[in-house]
C-alpha cells in the first residue's frame, strides 16, 4: 500500500510540476488588449508577473487545508477511542501511519530539535520573501523566453546552492563537486545561447507576437529579449538559493511539519506581496508612464477577472502549486536523492516536450547538448554519476574530534547531505 501511495505521489508531482510552468506560459500568452486589431504589434498580451506571484502564495496557502483536514482526522480517531473506552498507551500505538509518506508531511521529525512555535514562525517571513524576489524575476523572465528554456535555466539553482552552503553552512564541496558546478555553468550557457540564435515562430496570435516576430522587448531585438530573459532566471536562482539556506538554518534549530513551513511561508508571502503591490501601484503603476505596466494593480485584477481564459488558469495555477508542494514534500521524505533528480529532470523533458507538441517552440538540437550538460552536472553534483578523474574525488574520508573527548571520528564527508531537510522548489 505504501508503495502504491508513493507512485501516486511521484505521478502527482511530476503533473503538477508540468502544469505550473506550462499553465504560466499558457497565461502570459492570452490577449488582453487590442484583441481585434488588424496588425498584431499592437496587440497587447496578460504581463503581470507580481501578480502571478500573488497567486503562487495563495496556492501555498492552500497546504493549510490539508493540514487541517489532518488535524481534524486526528480529532476523529482520538474521540473514536475515547468513545470506545480505549486509551493508547504509548507511542508504539501510532506505528501503523509511520510508514506512510502522507503522513510524513504532516509531522515533525523526532529527533530532538525545539518544536517551533509563537513568535518562532516569523522567522519563515525571511526566506518567503526571498520567494517573492526570485519569483517575480522568474515570472518577467519568462515573458521573453520558451518555456523548456526558462525551465531549464532554473537548472542554475545547484549553482548558488553549491556555492552558499559552503559560504554559509560550512558545508564541504569536493573537487567534482566544483567541477560539476561548471558544468552547469556551461549548460545555462549553451541553452540561452539556442534560445538567442533560434528564433521561435509564433504558433498563432495568442502568442506574444512583438516579442517573436520582430520588436523584442521595447526597442530590443529578440535575441537580446532572449538574452536578458534567461540572465533574469538565472539571476533569480540567487533568492531561490538564499530560501534553500535561509530555510535549512532555520529548520535545523526548529523542528515544523514541513507542510506547515510551505503554508507559513505562503501566508507571509501574500501579505508581504499584497502590501509591495499596493506601493508599486500608487507609486509607479497609477502614474501614466506606469499605466499597463507590470505594476499597476487595477489594470492587473481587471485583467485576470475579465479573460476567462485569464482566470480560469489562475485558479488552475492556485490548484497546481499547492498540489506540487504537497506532493513534492510528501515525496522527498520517502525517497532518495537520486529518485529526486530524475523526476525533477523528467519534468522538464516534459515540459519541452508538451511546448514542441504544441508548436510553442521549434526544436533546437543546440538545447540538447545544453539540457545534457545541465543534467550531467546536476547528477554528478549529487554523486548519482562517476567522476571523469579518480582525482576529482577529493578526500572521501575526514577525522574529527566530534564530542571533545580527544578521541577522534572518521566519517564520509561526501555522504552528507547540503540539506537534510531536502527542499523543494514551490513553483
Amino acid at each position: 500500500m505504501s508503495r502504491a501511495i508513493t507512485i501516486a505521489l511521484v505521478s502527482g508531482m511530476l503533473v503538477t510540476g508540468v502544469a505550473n510552468t506550462l499553465l504560466t506560459k499558457f497565461q502570459d500568452m492570452q490577449c488582453v488588449r487590442n484583441c481585434d486589431d488588424p496588425d498584431p504589434t499592437k496587440r497587447h498580451v496578460f504581463e503581470q508577473p507580481v501578480m502571478q506571484t500573488l497567486q503562487m502564495f495563495i496556492g501555498e496557502m492552500g497546504c493549510w487545508l490539508i493540514v487541517g483536514c489532518f488535524s481534524l482526522r486526528q480529532l476523529y480517531r482520538q474521540k473514536r477511542r475515547e468513545h470506545a473506552g480505549y486509551q493508547p498507551v504509548g507511542p508504539d500505538e501510532e506505528r501503523d501511519d509511520e510508514g506512510n509518506p502522507i503522513i510524513k508531511a504532516l509531522t515533525p521529525r523526532d529527533d530532538g530539535r525545539v518544536l517551533m512555535s509563537g513568535l518562532k514562525v516569523f522567522l519563515l517571513a525571511i526566506p518567503a520573501c526571498c520567494d517573492i524576489a526570485g519569483t517575480t524575476l522568474m515570472n518577467v523572465g519568462l515573458l521573453f523566453v520558451a518555456a523548456s528554456i526558462y525551465q531549464m535555466t532554473r537548472g542554475a539553482l545547484v549553482l548558488f546552492v553549491g556555492l552558499f552552503s559552503v559560504i554559509f553552512l560550512k558545508r564541504v564541496l569536493h573537487p567534482f563537486q566544483w567541477f560539476a558546478l561548471f558544468v552547469v555553468v556551461i549548460g545555462v550557457g549553451i541553452v540561452g545561447l539556442a534560445g538567442a540564435l533560434f528564433k521561435d515562430p509564433a504558433p498563432d496570435d495568442r502568442i506574444k507576437v512583438d516579442m517573436t516576430q520582430g520588436k523584442g522587448m521595447g526597442n530590443l531585438s529578440p535575441a537580446v529579449s532572449t538574452v536578458i530573459g534567461v540572465l533574469l532566471i538565472a539571476f533569480a536562482q540567487v533568492f531561490t538559493a538564499t530560501q534553500f539556506v535561509v530555510e535549512e538554518w532555520v529548520l535545523e534549530k526548529y523542528s515544523l511539519e514541513p507542510l506547515k513551513v510551505v503554508g507559513w511561508e505562503g501566508i507571509f508571502g501574500f501579505s508581504v506581496t499584497l502590501l509591495g503591490m499596493a506601493i508599486l501601484h500608487f507609486t509607479i503603476g497609477a502614474t501614466p508612464e506606469g499605466q499597463h505596466g507590470y505594476f499597476n494593480a487595477i489594470e492587473g485584477w481587471r485583467e485576470m477577472t475579465n479573460y476567462p481564459k485569464v482566470a480560469i488558469s489562475s485558479l488552475a495555477i492556485m490548484v497546481s502549486i499547492g498540489g506540487f508542494n504537497f506532493f513534492g514534500i510528501s515525496v522527498t521524505r520517502s525517497i532518495s536523492a537520486t529518485a529526486r533528480s530524475i523526476i525533477d529532470t523528467c519534468r522538464t523533458l516534459f515540459i519541452w516536450i508538451v511546448s514542441l507538441a504544441l508548436h510553442w517552440e521549434s526544436f533546437k538540437w543546440l538545447q540538447i547538448v545544453g539540457f545534457a550538460l545541465l543534467v550531467y552536472g546536476t547528477f554528478l553534483f549529487n554523486e548519482l554519476v562517476q567522476p571523469p578523474l579518480r582525482c576529482c574525488l577529493g578526500s572521501r574520508k575526514m577525522t574529527q574530534d566530534v564530542d571533545g573527548s580527544g578521541d577522534d571520528v572518521t566519517r564520509d564527508v561526501t555522504r552528507d547531505a547540503l540539506f537534510p531537510e531536502g527542499p523543494i522548489e514551490h513553483v
